[in-house]
């Protein structure tokens, strides 16, 4: 077995050995430690011969999470850094230093919710090397339920928005628990275009933000241009496509 796999078994097993009663809720540290590789793959900065990723990783999570996860923090720690040091490795990633990882509380994630910030730093002393990243764009929210992402600061803004929908210059406010979408006159936004099924899509509330699904349409749903096969998360002026008609989703 390879150092990559032994490190990934090896923080499996806290979940399924000695600590899985520590871990009551969605998040599992093999799902942070994943994500934790994919955050290192999506945030790479070329040079003339290297590929460098970010060295420094906050972990957020849901005060209940954060909990459960506080006595195994210092192990979880040193495996997680092991493990984006061999996936660095192996995909030939040049790392500043050994990544650090900090696990930090944020009251705005829910219960199996956690969110990853990547951050690229270099030391005083290596001021005249490569180019930081500093602070990171985003935080990324991941759940382990519905495997959608979203930036936390969306997040933040949506929570205290109104959600819209908007077409042929009509604007219409999408209720609390969501709004449904089609040719019947039981839907709550009524399209009179024969290429839309009598009950083609819905846009409902996902926590603090919003999701478009299809439901079961004959000619589907199109998001920004390209058809959705699952549930996606919605940000304020995506463009919905049902049948022939265009609609914007909008928050304010």
């Amino acid at each position: 077995m390879s150092v990559f796999r032994s490190l990934e078994s090896k923080i499996a097993s806290l979940v399924e050995g000695t600590f899985s009663r520590a871990f009551r809720s969605e998040v599992r540290p093999v799902e942070i430690a994943r994500k934790l590789a994919r955050e290192m793959d999506e945030h790479t900065s070329l040079s003339i011969s290297r590929v460098y990723v970010p060295n420094e990783y906050a972990v957020y999570l849901s005060p209940a999470d954060r909990d459960r996860f506080q006595e195994l923090e210092g192990q979880l720690v040193d495996d997680f850094s092991g493990y984006l040091l061999e996936h660095a490795r192996r995909e030939r990633y040049a790392l500043m230093s050994r990544p650090l990882i900090e696990f930090r509380t944020d009251d705005r994630l829910r219960l199996g919710e956690f969110g990853i910030q990547a951050r690229l730093v270099r030391s005083p002393a290596e001021a005249a090397a490569e180019p930081s990243q500093g602070e990171s764009g985003h935080t990324m929210i991941y759940s382990a339920a519905e495997r959608l992402q979203e930036p936390l600061e969306e997040r933040a803004r949506a929570r205290t928005s109104t959600a819209l929908l908007v077409t042929d210059g009509k604007r219409m406010v999408v209720g609390a628990g969501g709004a449904t979408i089609g040719r019947s006159r039981d839907c709550d936004v009524v399209l009179a275009d024969g290429n839309v099924s009598r009950r083609h899509a819905e846009v409902r509330p996902r926590g603090d933000g919003w999701m478009i699904a299809d439901l079961g349409s004959t000619n589907g749903v199109t998001l920004n241009g390209t058809r959705i096969e699952q549930a996606q998360l919605l940000r304020s002026g995506d463009r919905i496509e049902v049948g022939t008609t265009q609609l914007t989703f909008e928050l304010e």
